[in-house]
Formats: structure tokens, C-alpha cells, sequence
């Protein structure tokens, strides 16, 4: 790795999809990826970039501890990893929500402590907290969308991008939390180190813009 390469982990998948179709439009050659195999990193020709291709919840920790200068992944990551980085761009793609969802019963204005299943308990205990609301938290790793159907839980908070998986469910959105989308990550001490870091950081934000595109 030469001293000014610019090391970038991407999410595996459509972010990763998306974020090379986006370095190419700010004039970037990402030829070298077209055919990935089994590869997870890949340098370009020019030796000027390295990718590594990982899970999201790791991007967070390759930007933290310096091995990657930059990562992209998707808002619902950062904010259950929320330190050791500076978020620098939105992205505007890989759009979707964290909603409440829950089967046609649930009462969202009742007083009783409601046990809320979610993969994503730091930003589900933030949102009923700043309604005042005491609520227990299932963490469920897999899909939680069954978890009010057989009573596990009164509700869930999930990311919901079509909601067609919702209603195949008998589930239905109660109330929406907040719009994720891709953001870009930044190594605080590459930012300073690596002289290339900000020129490429400005070409992608005239892509990109600062004007945020909302999820419908």
C-alpha cells in the first residue's frame, strides 16, 4: 500500500453496487471490479485505491482503527456504531426507514411497557425514550417480523424499504422513525494524514450534493 492510496470499505452488495456506479460518474476508472469472484480486495492499476468489500457492521471498525481511510454503509449502521469516525457525505442511495410495526391489535397509545423485538436496539430505545415511554428490547438477530405474530413482542422497529415483507406478515407501519440512506465515513487521523483524501472527498460531494433526497 503506497503512503497516499486511498483505502475505501464498502458494504458487500447493493451499497457496494451503487457506491462504484457513483465513483464512476465522479470520473473514477472502477473497471477492476467488474469481475469480483470470491476477491474481497481489489486495487486499481494505478495503485491510487485499494476496496476492501466487508459486512456493514465492520466497515465501522476497518474506518475506526485506521485500516480503511474511508467507508461507505448505510446510516442504520452508524447509528448503532456511532464513535470513532467522522460522517462526512450523504450519500442518497440504499434509501429506506426505521419504522414501528406491529400486527393489526397493537395499541401504540396505550400506557402498558411494551416489549419491542429489533436488531437495532440503541436506536429503539432512543425513539421510545424521547416519547417517555419505559419499553423492554428483544434483540432478535434473524427476521423479527414474526416476533408480535406469536408473541414475543408488541411491536417491532425494522428497517422498511418496500414494506411488502411487513404485509406478507400481517404486520403494518404504526409510526416512522427516521430516513436512512448510504453515508460516507471517514478515519479522522487519515483525513489529516493523507493528502488525497479531501480533493477525492470534493468530487464526490459535487456528485452527491448536500440536498438530502427523502425516502417515500
Amino acid at each position: 500500500m503506497t503512503s497516499n492510496q486511498i483505502t475505501i470499505a464498502l458494504t458487500k452488495g447493493r451499497i457496494e453496487k451503487d457506491a462504484v456506479a457513483l465513483f464512476e460518474k465522479a470520473g473514477f476508472d472502477m473497471s477492476f471490479m467488474a469481475d469480483k469472484g470470491r476477491n474481497l480486495i481489489f486495487e486499481s492499476p494505478d495503485k491510487k485505491f485499494r476496496f476492501l468489500l466487508v459486512k456493514a457492521p465492520d466497515v465501522t471498525t476497518y474506518v475506526r482503527h485506521g485500516v480503511a481511510d474511508i467507508g461507505v454503509v448505510g446510516k442504520d449502521v452508524l447509528v448503532e456504531h456511532p464513535t470513532g469516525y467522522l460522517e462526512m457525505l450523504d450519500l442518497n442511495f440504499g434509501l429506506c426507514k426505521f419504522s414501528v410495526a406491529s400486527t393489526e391489535d397493537y395499541n401504540p397509545d396505550d400506557h402498558k411497557r411494551k416489549r419491542i423485538a429489533t436488531k437495532y436496539p440503541t436506536i429503539a430505545r432512543q425513539h421510545f425514550n424521547q416519547k417517555g415511554e419505559d419499553v423492554e428490547i428483544i434483540s432478535i438477530q434473524g427476521s423479527v417480523e414474526i416476533a408480535p405474530v406469536i408473541g414475543l413482542a408488541d411491536a417491532i422497529v425494522d428497517i422498511v424499504e418496500t414494506g411488502s415483507t411487513l404485509v406478507a406478515n400481517g404486520l403494518k407501519v404504526y409510526e416512522d422513525i427516521c430516513r436512512i440512506s448510504a453515508r460516507m465515513i471517514v478515519n479522522k487521523a487519515a483525513l489529516k494524514n493523507n493528502a488525497e483524501l479531501s480533493p477525492f472527498i470534493r468530487k464526490i460531494e459535487a456528485i452527491v450534493g448536500n440536498e438530502e433526497v427523502p425516502f417515500k
